[in-house]
């Protein structure tokens, strides 16, 4: 998450992103089901990315296929646990969530957001 570079008026999720030759950085949105993108070069819809972290560079991979597209998805572990993961073909809007303990995730939304 970067505090200092806002999508949709939310920290935006930096990653590096690499396609054609070129690397370079990526914002998306950090609210689940918002498509809103920047990207360091000009991404053409269709083209398939590969995604890694800003920090260490290591490769943000997942086993899945794009159940839409048959494109690779990108996986991105959460903090608090579990994963969001995200198709590396740009335009395609297929994403998911999935949590490693969800009465752990059930409790810590309802604490946070203080719904009973």
């Amino acid at each position: 998450m970067d505090e200092g570079h806002k999508i949709d008026n939310r920290p935006g999720v930096k990653v590096l992103i690499e396609w054609k030759g070129k690397r370079g950085w990526a914002y998306l949105s950090s609210l689940y089901g918002s498509y809103t993108t920047e990207y360091e070069f000009p991404r053409p819809k269709g083209e398939i990315g590969k995604f890694f972290c800003p920090h260490c560079e290591s490769e943000l991979t997942s086993s899945r296929k794009c159940e839409e597209c048959e494109a690779p998805m990108v996986g991105i572990s959460l903090v608090e646990g579990g994963k969001i993961q995200i198709c590396s073909r740009r335009g395609c809007k297929h994403h998911l969530v999935e949590f490693e303990d969800l009465e752990t995730e059930l409790r810590t939304f309802y604490n946070t957001y203080k719904v009973f």
